[in-house]
């Protein structure tokens, strides 16, 4: 037998496979993906998940309460989101839903494109790589199957993943690859006895639409200003 494509050789008694070093994404049945809002409809959102056709997400898709014409005020265009692939049809359309665990919308962090076929590398066997990354930088990850990589925390935390992660595709087919990003992670470590950074809280709301301040509610940082004691006037002011 022969590979059909160059990759890496990954033996799992009784099953043998290779995984590719190149290739776009090719979606398929209850693959994670991260997808970006492209067109927002009265009663779906089209969403850019990187494969040959947009993916349409259905409000009923949604965990939350969403009246048709609605759309836009739960996810906007840009926005990130967490889906899986539901279902392929004959036709070409696919289907996502955002009901599930660990899916939901992306809050603020940073996206990075890499090659789909090096996510497998990106998470590592049974997790190792991933889990690496994640305790050394104090980031939080989302790894998407179709290539994208959506990072939250400290702009010093999205740095060492992104540059993580153009080691990780440019050595991909390289053994001793998680190694080498733990080596990497440790000689960057900042300094200041703190540890690792820690995610802002601004992180992945999962089970509530984004709440948005409206006039009726108090500006937390004017209130704030209020309850600041006034600063001492010059001499000759009134």
């Amino acid at each position: 037998m022969y590979a059909s494509v160059l990759g890496l050789l990954s033996e799992r008694p009784p099953v043998v496979q290779v995984i590719p070093l190149s290739g776009r994404y090719i979606p398929k049945p209850s693959d994670t993906v991260i997808g970006t809002v492209a067109d927002v409809q009265g009663t779906f959102w089209l969403l850019d998940i990187g494969a040959p056709r947009w993916a349409p997400l259905h409000m009923t898709g949604t965990p939350w309460q969403i009246e048709v014409g609605e759309t836009e005020r739960f996810l906007r265009v840009g926005d990130a989101v967490v889906v899986q692939i539901e279902s392929l049809e004959a036709t070409g359309r696919i289907g996502v839903t955002m009901n599930g665990e660990g899916l939901g919308k992306l809050d603020g962090g940073t996206i990075v494109r890499i090659s789909p076929a090096r996510i497998p590398r990106v998470v590592g066997r049974n997790g190792s790589m991933i889990d690496t990354i994640r305790r050394l930088t104090g980031a939080e990850v989302v790894v998407g199957q179709n290539g994208r990589v959506w990072i939250g925390g400290t702009p010093e935390a999205i740095h060492r993943v992104s540059e993580v992660l153009r080691i990780i595709e440019e050595n991909a087919q390289h053994s001793g690859l998680t190694d080498r990003v733990e080596s990497y992670l440790r000689s960057t470590t900042p300094t200041g006895g703190q540890g690792p950074e820690e995610p802002p809280h601004e992180h992945a709301h999962r089970d509530a639409p984004p709440r948005v301040l409206n006039s009726a509610e108090p500006d937390e940082d004017a209130v704030a200003a209020e309850d600041e004691p006034p600063e001492p006037a010059e001499p000759g002011e009134h």
